[in-house]
Order: structure tokens, then C-alpha cells, then sequence
């Protein structure tokens, strides 16, 4: 390491040149393993995003949410597609409880009237089933195209593949879902009642693969695994290019996000869930729609889930068992993986690696302990800094572009910020390297054993926290250890290598993880992806020692000439931060194939016929200000069916829309108890209808549409307000539906009915939005709510 230090000259330009020309090389391999593959035609047997595609063009016409006459279309269209593969599909009709907690908070526990579409492909010899499982709804405000007409027209190209081919030994179970997008009830309802999945021996038999999309391009992420995951994983690493990241899965089991494996992983199966999730601007909003989809993206999606159908298909399910977690992540060419129960000793090699290093260099004289402890503090600068200064990135562009604001995840052309964000992230790196270098409590070694340190420290604390991303942390601090013990103890040629060896390691492990991490988290937590930058900046310290001209020995103008090129990386890299984020702005603006996103609802109280408009935006867009104001407030004391969500509110014209009815149909009473059996029933066409009991009333059992609440559905989360236990109805049927409920209380019961259709554009009062200004991807978006109080 020293000796790659004190290169001088024409010896040291041509070593910079090498490494970063070798650096750069190793770095456009990482980033191509985690792009996905051409759209291709791959014949009968493989499968082709082109084909797949026709189906999204098929299903995608239209917003069709579950219980919606566009949904019914779609259903029917799926069923034919699979009668005409000579299979056999059947429809799963009934009522679900919710499948995860997104939508208890939305004011009550969930249920919806489902369909789903339902379709086995019998093995040979089966010894468990295999489960490819999409949704076929999309959100009120979009057609879907892609979440998930991809996934769905991606099970139907791989169903076209496997029943034109050779048989495989085990059952292929296609679950295409309804009701994800309100409360995951489809798959809940599978997994619940359906007897492909309630007459396995056990539901470790049963593997789940399920594919979703959160944006619109970018590879298909491999992000979501159940519990003791390396079999599977070992499987999944022969995929035509598996891509996915152990950091990623322990990163989602913290995010309070559900999609329709949610209610697989929680009933017992094992299983994968992937999905693209770049070009998130599109997410659940009207521009989802399929001329929005990168093909290369649903090619990904279908080669790599049709692979591990294959392969899961032949083998024995039985005997696919792990006892841990696996730690992967891609390299070019391949999945890394190793078995969990090296995690601890490949974190504590590399602290151990690391201190063997500053050993050495310290006796070797290379530096000092005080300068190794001085440089382990200053350090710390560049890892706090600049995370920092990327998380007010973002709110410096919202000041700038206030539209931006409503985004949900990323603007609609992100590349530039991103780039910037890594610009910005290399100016604090450069600058904190040229300040400390030469600093007499510090130095360029030091520095690189500090930076080391700190890799070693992350991958120790997120061993015992965060096991699938350790690695980050262990491996590139293992390997620019390695690197620079052989720095100090070779000669020649060989520090260099070793040097560039160790960067190389790090690049691979680090960048791609920063590629997928911006996508993931988005713009407005850019700060996690400058961390992840900036610990690639220190495993690269040895190597941007070589940027940096020699000033020893040097005086007057020489002295001054070399301390002014050694500011140049540093210059370089804020120009490149302004000049990306110029650009940024330039490219990323609002037009009607872009538009800004705004946010409103509607609700209509019949009690008193007044009505208000309502819109949750966090700041208040230009088009939305003209029917809402003030500050944000709760509104359940009208429409408990929000829960505790504030929103800003204004004063609307009320229209003529009648209210849901609720009628008592039996009412059983013993002591302080009642027995009500209701119907609620709404008048008009509707997407949900919901039902509230007054705040101070017990519920301690309710049955709707048929299905009997668990117990912690009884429970109020939210006790705001003058209403307490509620439930929210997806897809209600004409007649209404029937709920009983026992409650402690003698006398009167108020409850609050209301439901919900989709559409303002009737209303009195409201005005079209312009063509550059379009509707925010929230289930809540162009809602109109009506609500009525019974005593009965």
C-alpha cells in the first residue's frame, strides 16, 4: 500500500491510468449484471416478451379494480387464453378477509368479493406444487399495465411454454388474484380456502413464485424471500441472470409493504417474489399503461420465472429444505451466495484482516497509531456528510419544482439526479481525502486502514442486525485488507495489482447494490445510496491516492502547482454534480405524457347534505389549492374510513348521490348483549362500502358477507373520534351485505355507513384538469364518498 503511495511521476500517471481504466471496466461489468436482457423471440419452448406483451395490450385497456365490469372483462378474457392452451381454469369466487395490515389502517378490517382465476397443470409424480401467482386488478386510476399485466401476461406465456413441453414431475398451479390492490384478499382467500393449497402435507411443499412491478423498466429484482431461504436461493442462482441482493430482502421486511406473497409467506409456503421496480413515476397512476413498459424488463420477468418453474418442477419439493439464510448478490455472470452461518466469521476475519494491516503499515513506519486513531475519527466526515447532503437533495429540488412534492417515489426521469447524487457524493469523498491526505494526523495510509475499518465495524453491526447485508461491509473490507497486506509486503509491480485486485472486489460488490438501492428507496431517501457510494469511496482510497500529485519535496511554484491539481478531482466532481443537476431539471419536465400529480376526493354528508372536498397532497399543488386549504386535520369524525389520516379540506356544492341504506334484519338481545343482524346496501355503482359502530361500544364478534373476523380484527387501532370498530367492503354485490354483529350494549347503537365510487368529473363545482396536470397514484385519488348515521 505505501509503495502504491509513493509512486512518483510518469510511473505513478500511468498506474492512475491502468486502475481506473481496469476499475471502470470491472464497473460496466457490474452495472450489465444487473440490466436486463434483450427482448427476444426464444422460440416455442422459451418465452417471449413479445408475446407476452399482446397480453398486456389485452388486459391493460382500462382501470379495472376488483368488483368493476372492466375487471369481469379481463377475467373472461383469462379464461379463454387458458381454454385456448387446452388447460383448464375455474373461477375462486367468494369473500376474503384482508391479506395483510395496508388496509386495517385505512379505518377498519378489510374484505372483499373476489375471483380468482384459478388453473392446474398436473405433474407426473408430484411431490409438492408450485405456485406462479400475479394479480389481475389494477387500481382505480390506471390500467395496470404494468402491475401487474405484466406479471399476469408473463404466467400465461410461461403456462403457453410448459403446456407445449414436456411434462414436468410436479403440480404447476396458476393463481391469478383479484383484490390485491384493495386488501390482498384474492391471494388470501387461495391460500385460506382454495384446495390446491389446503390438501398439501405440509405448506413448506408449497412454493410460491410471485411476480409484481413497481415501475416500468429495470430489471426484475429478486427482492423478497421466506424464512430459510438458501435452497431456494441455490436454485434461483441458475436463472438465465438472477438478479437480487440478501441486503433487499432484509431492507423489505422492515418497509410496511404487502404484495399478494404476503399472504403466502404468512400461511407457511416458501417461496421468491420479484419485480421490476424502475420508472416508478408510473406506479399505480392513469400513465401505467402498456406504450409505458420496458419489454427488455417483462422479458427478465418471464425468462427467469420460467426457468425456476422448470427447475423446481423437477425436482423433489420434499427435500428442498435450508435451515438459514442465504447472503447473495450478483456478480457478472452469476449469483454469489454463501450459507448464513458464515456471515459472523467472514465479519470478523475482515475486522481481524483490518487490524492485521494497520498493524503492519505501522511497523513497517508507514504511519502511527495516533495518526490510525486520528484518521479512524475524520473518517467518519465523508459517511456522515455526504448522506446527508444527498437527503436535502431532493427537498432543494422540490423548493425548485414544487410539483415534485406529489411524486410517490421518483420523477418521471430520475437518471440525471442519480447522477448527481453519486457526483455529489464523490465531491465530499475527493475534498475530505485532498483536506486530510497530507495531514500530519492522518495521511494517505492511514486513511485507507480507517476507511477499511469502518467497512469492517458495518459488516460486524449488521451481522447481528441485518445478516443478509453484511456483506457489504465484510467483503469489500476483507478484501482491501488482503489487497493491502500484499501492498506492503511485495515488491514491484505487485502493490499495484493487488491494489486494483482489492478495488475491483469492492466495486463488484458495491455497486450494483447502488444501482438498485436508487430505484428502490427512490429520490427522496437518496441519502442510502450515497452511504453505499461513499463506502465504495473509502474501499477505493488506494486508488484515488493516485489522482493525487506528489507534493514531497516540492517548493515555491512546483509546491502550489501540485496543491491545485490535487483540488482537480474535487473541482471535477462538484462541476459534474451541477451540470447533472441542470440537465435533470432540463430533460424532466411536465407535459401531458408527464404530467404533474395532483390528489382529490370528495365526500358528501347526508345528515346535514353539505360536502367538502378533500385531498391528502403533502404540499398543496397549484390546480388542488383552488378547492382545498388550510392545514392538514383528521376527518373522522365524518368519515372514520380514513382512520387517522389527515387532509386538507374546502368547502364543496352538495350533489344529489344517495347514501348507502342499513337495515336491521334481526336483532337478538340477552342482558347487556344485542345480537344485530344488518344488510348494508349500497344505491348506487360503487368500488367499497363501509361500516362504522359508534366509539364506547364493544364489538366481541362480527361476521360479513358470511366470513368471521379473527379476533384481532375486533380490535380498535385508532380510538380518535366518535367511532370505534369499523370494516371496509371491497367489490360489495347489488344486494348488499349481510353483517352480524354482537355487541356489548342494551340500548340505541349509532353506526356510520358510506360508500365509495371512483370519478368527479360529474360533480358540481369541479373543474377538469389541465393537460400537463394529471391524478397522483393513491387508492384514495378521485374518490367520491357519501355518508349517513343510523341509530338502530
Amino acid at each position: 500500500m505505501s509503495d502504491v503511495a509513493l509512486v512518483r511521476g510518469a510511473s505513478r500517471l500511468v498506474a492512475a491510468l491502468a486502475i481506473v481504466i481496469v476499475l471502470g471496466l470491472v464497473g460496466f461489468a457490474a452495472v450489465w449484471s444487473v440490466r436486463p436482457p434483450a427482448a427476444r423471440d426464444a422460440g416455442a419452448s422459451g418465452f417471449s416478451a413479445q408475446r407476452a406483451f399482446e397480453q398486456v395490450e389485452a388486459i391493460a385497456t382500462e382501470p379495472h379494480p376488483v368488483g368493476s365490469a372492466a375487471q369481469g372483462r379481463v377475467r373472461d378474457h383469462l379464461v379463454s387464453a387458458l381454454r385456448g392452451l387446452g388447460l383448464s381454469p375455474e373461477i375462486q369466487d367468494t369473500v376474503s378477509i384482508e391479506g395483510g395490515e395496508l388496509s386495517s389502517s385505512a379505518g377498519g378490517a378489510a374484505l372483499a368479493h373476489v375471483r380468482n382465476v384459478v388453473t392446474l397443470i398436473p405433474g407426473s409424480d408430484s411431490t409438492g406444487r408450485i405456485f406462479l401467482v400475479a394479480h389481475t386488478d389494477s387500481v382505480q386510476i390506471g390500467p395496470g399495465a404494468n402491475d401487474d399485466a405484466a406479471g399476469t401476461a408473463a404466467i400465461l406465456e410461461i403456462a403457453r411454454a410448459l403446456a407445449g413441453g414436456p411434462r414436468l414431475r410436479n403440480d404447476v398451479v396458476l393463481v391469478l388474484t383479484d383484490g390485491e390492490e384493495a386488501c390482498l384478499c384474492g391471494a388470501k382467500a387461495f391460500v385460506d380456502q382454495h384446495p390446491l393449497a389446503q390438501s398439501l402435507p405440509n405448506q413448506r411443499s408449497g412454493i410460491a413464485l410471485n411476480l409484481e412491478a413497481r415501475g416500468s423498466s429495470g430489471p426484475a429484482i429478486m427482492f423478497e424471500t421466506a424464512a430459510d431461504n438458501r435452497a431456494l436461493v441455490d436454485v434461483y442462482a441458475h436463472a438465465p441472470k438472477p438478479v437480487g441482493t440478501s441486503f433487499a430482502v432484509e431492507i423489505y421486511r422492515l418497509l410496511p409493504n404487502d404484495t399478494d406473497f404476503t399472504a403466502f409467506r404468512e400461511a407457511g409456503f416458501t417461496g421468491l417474489n420479484a419485480a421490476y421496480i424502475d420508472g416508478a413515476a408510473v406506479y399505480h397512476a392513469p400513465t401505467d399503461l402498456p406504450s409505458a413498459m420496458d419489454l427488455d424488463s417483462l422479458q427478465h420477468h418471464g425468462d427467469n420465472a420460467l426457468a425456476v418453474t422448470r427447475d423446481l418442477g423437477g425436482r423433489d419439493l420434499s427435500a428442498l429444505t435450508s435451515s438459514d439464510d442465504a447472503t447473495y448478490f450478483p456478480a457478472p455472470g452469476l449469483l454469489v451466495r454463501y450459507p448464513g452461518e458464515l456471515v459472523w466469521p467472514l465479519a470478523g476475519l475482515a475486522l481481524v484482516a483490518v487490524i492485521v494491516l494497520g498493524w503492519l503499515a505501522r511497523r513497517q513506519g508507514r504511519t502511527t497509531g495516533r495518526k490510525l486513531a486520528g484518521a479512524s475519527i475524520v473518517t467518519l466526515l465523508p459517511i456522515i456528510v455526504a448522506p446527508v447532503l444527498a437527503q436535502l437533495f431532493w427537498p432543494l429540488l422540490e423548493a425548485i419544482r414544487p410539483e415534485y412534492a406529489a411524486m410517490p417515489i421518483d420523477p418521471y426521469r430520475p437518471g440525471w439526479y442519480r447522477l448527481a447524487v453519486l457526483a455529489l457524493t464523490a465531491t465530499v469523498v475527493f475534498a475530505w481525502y485532498a483536506w486530510f491526505h497530507r495531514s500530519r494526523r492522518a495521511g494517505p495510509v492511514a486513511l485507507a486502514v480507517a476507511g477499511l475499518g469502518w467497512l469492517a465495524v458495518l459488516g460486524l453491526a449488521l451481522a447481528g442486525t441485518m445478516p443478509g447485508g453484511s456483506y457489504l461491509g465484510a467483503l469489500p473490507a476483507l478484501a482491501g485488507a488482503v489487497a493491502g497486506i500484499v501492498a506492503l509486503l511485495v515488491r514491484g509491480r505487485w502493490p499495484v495489482l493487488a491494489i486494483a485486485a482489492g478495488g475491483a472486489i469492492a466495486v463488484i460488490i458495491l455497486l450494483p447494490t447502488v444501482i438498485m438501492l436508487f430505484p428502490a428507496l427512490g429520490m427522496p431517501t437518496a441519502g442510502a445510496g450515497a452511504f453505499l457510494a461513499v463506502l465504495l469511496g473509502l474501499a477505493l482510497l488506494p486508488v484515488i491516492e493516485l489522482l493525487h500529485p506528489v507534493a514531497a519535496g516540492q517548493r515555491g511554484l512546483d509546491a502550489l502547482r501540485a496543491r491545485r491539481r490535487a483540488t482537480a478531482p474535487t473541482l471535477a466532481a462538484l462541476l459534474a454534480t451541477v451540470l447533472c443537476t441542470a440537465v435533470g431539471l432540463s430533460v424532466d419536465r411536465f407535459d401531458a405524457e408527464h404530467p404533474a400529480l395532483t390528489q382529490l376526493m370528495y365526500a358528501l354528508d347526508t345528515d346535514s347534505n353539505t360536502a367538502q372536498w378533500l385531498s391528502d397532497e403533502p404540499s398543496v399543488q397549484k390546480w388542488t389549492s383552488q378547492y382545498v386549504s388550510g392545514d392538514p386535520h383528521t376527518v373522522n369524525a365524518t368519515l372514520p374510513a380514513f382512520g387517522p389520516e389527515k387532509m386538507r379540506t374546502g368547502q364543496a356544492q352538495a350533489a344529489s348521490v344517495p347514501a348507502p341504506n342499513l337495515t336491521l334484519e334481526s336483532d337478538t338481545r340477552s342482558g347487556d348483549r344485542r345480537v344485530l343482524k344488518l344488510r348494508l346496501q349500497p344505491r348506487r355503482q360503487v368500488r367499497l362500502t363501509t361500516l362504522h359502530v359508534e366509539s364506547g361500544v364493544t364489538v366481541t364478534a362480527a361476521t360479513v358477507g358470511g366470513r368471521e373476523l379473527p379476533a384481532d380484527k375486533l380490535e380498535v387501532k385508532e380510538k380518535d373520534g366518535p367511532w370505534g370498530f369499523g370494516i371496509v367492503f371491497h367489490a360489495p354485490p347489488a344486494e348488499g351485505v349481510e353483517v352480524t354483529l354482537t355487541v356489548k350494549a342494551s340500548g340505541p347503537v349509532k353506526f356510520r355507513a358510506m360508500d365509495g365510487s371512483d370519478g368527479l368529473t360529474a360533480l358540481p363545482g369541479f373543474q377538469s384538469r389541465p393537460a400537463a396536470v394529471g391524478i397522483a397514484a393513491s387508492h384514495t385519488s378521485e374518490l367520491l364518498a357519501v355518508a349517513k348515521t343510523y341509530t338502530l
